[in-house]
């Protein structure tokens, strides 16, 4: 059972930089995909980034590529998720999630193979 909590949200201006953080125990971590997701008010759950247990292979939605940069370190068990020229289309709350994949070099995009979910943490970007 892993659990996960995020960090690093809140109120910026749209320009601005912030940075989440995503610190997991209670299981290997290595063992896992991560993924950040988001989800605004009445909208779904949509995938962020992703990155592979091996931190080799990473993933973007289109309108946060070149903007935003995933990462993880597996000696800390943490992910993390650097916003960079941050867009008021950016508010919503970002979650990090784990999936369970047994090879090191896969990653999901759907929120559904993704078992475990942190708490979510806020990040509002003002005009």
């Amino acid at each position: 059972q892993v659990q996960l909590v995020e960090s690093g949200g809140g109120l910026v201006q749209a320009g601005d930089s912030l940075r989440l953080s995503c610190a997991a125990s209670g299981g290997t971590f290595s063992n896992y995909a991560m993924g950040w997701f988001r989800q605004a008010p009445g909208k779904e759950r949509e995938v962020v980034a992703a990155i592979s247990r091996s931190g080799g292979q990473t993933y973007y939605r289109a309108s946060v590529k070149g903007r935003f940069t995933i990462s993880r370190d597996n000696a800390r068990n943490t992910v993390n998720l650097q916003m960079n020229s941050l867009e008021p289309e950016d508010t919503a709350v970002y979650f990090c999630a784990a999936d369970p994949v047994s090879m090191t070099w896969v990653l999901n995009t759907s929120p559904s193979n993704y078992d475990y979910w942190g708490q979510g943490t806020q990040v509002t970007v003002s005009a």
